[in-house]
């Protein structure tokens, strides 16, 4: 039996975590926070960070909704589920730090269940997963995202981690740019098989682990030295997160279908971004070694770095 408050009080829990430890991170970001409603059912909680000496925008949120029935993002590849009464919860992470050798970074557990009129028990699933998103290369980064990923699944089921990385490194692609997002992480959506008590138990495990596998690499490069070149490049690749957030991400979708809260939906957008036209990277340079060999899916616990760029 799927227990919902269980699930409810972990999201509510895991926000307030998450939004404890990252005061303690950047202590000189400014706070926003605000409660919502939704008129069709249901409301959230959004606490914004800004302006820090880390991060430079970033959102925790947490969100549960119901209605009638699910959008046209929720059922499009499941249409038997259309026009069922629905609820649906999680919460939502995205950190745009401030130096540009700190990957930005995001994170999503969700919970949807529905019922029908001719159900004899609801339809449940979990999705969700993190991914990290860095502007310069930096292998030992990916490998130590890649190790925390693979820990956090290894519990349940040896083939996870691969599954879930391969999940990632499919959704997270822009088809029209032909390269990925960053350097992947965990992906998945409609899981429901290792039955209520352990997909519960493994949504936990992947939401727990998410900030100290981003914590170690940000603390590692925050006080790193840059200037105006590496900003302007991470205005640059920040442009790439608008346009996947915009044109192919299921969950902003799924929010502006469903009349959610769009200041919270769209709080993963970042604060400044920049498109040059016909951008080309330097030849040998480290901009060009992120485009080059960090921008396709990778086995990144196993990949051997061929040239190091000069930082």
């Amino acid at each position: 039996m799927i227990e919902v408050d269980a699930i409810k009080s972990y999201f509510t829990g895991l926000q307030r975590g998450l939004i404890e430890r990252l005061n303690g991170l950047d202590p000189k970001a400014r706070q926003q926070a605000d409660a919502w409603d939704r008129p069709e059912g249901g409301g959230g909680f959004s606490h914004l960070l800004a302006g820090g000496g880390l991060i430079e925008k970033g959102g925790i949120n947490f969100s549960h909704v119901h209605g009638p029935g699910l959008p046209a993002s929720a059922t499009r590849r499941r249409p038997e589920l259309a026009n069922r009464a629905f609820q649906a919860m999680g919460v939502s992470v995205v950190l745009h730090p401030v130096n540009p050798f700190v990957p930005s970074t995001h994170m999503n557990v969700r919970f949807f269940t529905t019922s029908g009129p001719h159900e004899a028990k609801p339809t449940w699933w979990f999705g969700g997963g993190f991914d990290l998103t860095p502007c310069y290369p930096f292998l030992e980064d990916a490998r130590d995202w890649h190790a925390a990923a693979r820990r956090a699944c290894q519990p349940y089921g040896p083939d996870l981690y691969q599954r879930f990385k391969d999940a990632c490194d499919t959704y997270f692609f822009l088809p029209h740019r032909k390269e990925t997002r960053g350097v992947g992480g965990l992906f998945f959506d409609d899981f429901d098989e290792l039955g209520p008590a352990d997909s519960f138990a493994m949504v936990r495990s992947i939401g727990d682990a998410f900030l100290p596998a981003w914590e170690s690499i940000a603390e590692k490069r925050r006080h790193q030295g840059f200037g105006e070149r590496e900003k302007s490049f991470q205005r640059y690749r920040r442009g790439r997160y608008v346009e996947f957030n915009l044109l192919y991400d299921r969950g902003t979708l799924f929010g502006l279908q469903s009349n959610g809260r769009t200041e919270s939906i769209l709080m993963s957008l970042p604060p400044t971004v920049e498109w040059i036209y016909d951008y080309t990277p330097p030849p040998g340079s480290p901009e060009e070694s992120l485009t080059r060999e960090f921008l396709q899916p990778k086995d990144w616990l196993n990949v051997k770095q061929t040239a190091k760029p000069s930082l």
